[in-house]
């Protein structure tokens, strides 16, 4: 029974707190950080072991392959949109993966991260299914990634409403696709709270980075093995 009770939890909790954010957009109050703090602190307080509660809850983990599969629906639904600016959302995607790859190498300069850190670190830009995925083909950690990918998604909105009011874009396409380029899914709910159109693009760069990521991830992993 305890390890229903944790999937009813965590599913009750997570609603709740994303009932609390739409009411209260705090940064704090990010589903994905408010709800795994308050598991953490219930995990630990009651002494439970992480397979007990891994027990059940790892359906929800399952979820991550049909999430991945209906990332297709919103390439369909506006699929006008690819064809008119496909280019710009190829050419951005990639400069979001140039730009993830860079900055690990540096920090992997700077700090000495190597191994299983920097390696788990590449991925971190795009949608947690993109990312776990790519990382077994880099070689780094899953648990790591998915810890990495909520830092990168929180820190993107954060510092992206900051660099995006003092520049002066204009087109709507201009103003979403950072969002989901460079922060994922909290991006997309960020560029979603301005426009639809903004929301729509950066659904769409969110899912052209996740893809082109997981293509190159393969290439990524056989340079690393053999530097």
């Amino acid at each position: 029974m305890k390890p229903l009770l944790f999937l009813l939890l965590t599913v009750g909790l997570f609603y709740a707190n994303h009932a609390l954010h739409r009411r209260y957009p705090r940064w704090w109050l990010t589903p994905a950080i408010a709800t795994s703090a308050v598991l953490i602190a219930v995990v630990q307080l009651s002494a439970t072991p992480f397979p007990v509660y891994f027990g059940d809850t790892r359906w929800l983990s399952w979820l991550l392959g049909p999430a991945t599969v209906a990332f297709a629906l919103p390439i369909y639904q506006y699929r006008d949109l690819v064809k008119r600016h496909w280019l710009a959302l190829t050419l951005g995607s990639m400069a979001g993966i140039i730009a993830s790859l860079g900055s690990t190498l540096l920090l992997d300069r700077l700090l000495g991260l190597h191994g299983s850190i920097a390696q788990s670190l590449l991925a971190r830009s795009v949608s947690t299914p993109f990312a776990l995925e790519a990382t077994r083909h880099l070689g780094g950690s899953t648990q790591l990634t998915g810890l990495f990918v909520i830092i990168t998604g929180l820190f993107g909105v954060l510092l992206g409403q900051v660099l995006l009011a003092r520049l002066p874009l204009r087109m709507r396409i201009a103003r979403g696709a950072p969002y989901g380029a460079a922060a994922h899914g909290f991006g997309l709910n960020k560029a979603r709270s301005i426009g639809a159109q903004e929301g729509a693009v950066a659904s769409l760069t969110m899912i052209f980075s996740g893809v082109l990521m997981v293509l190159l991830a393969p290439a990524l992993g056989h340079l690393l093995t053999s530097a």
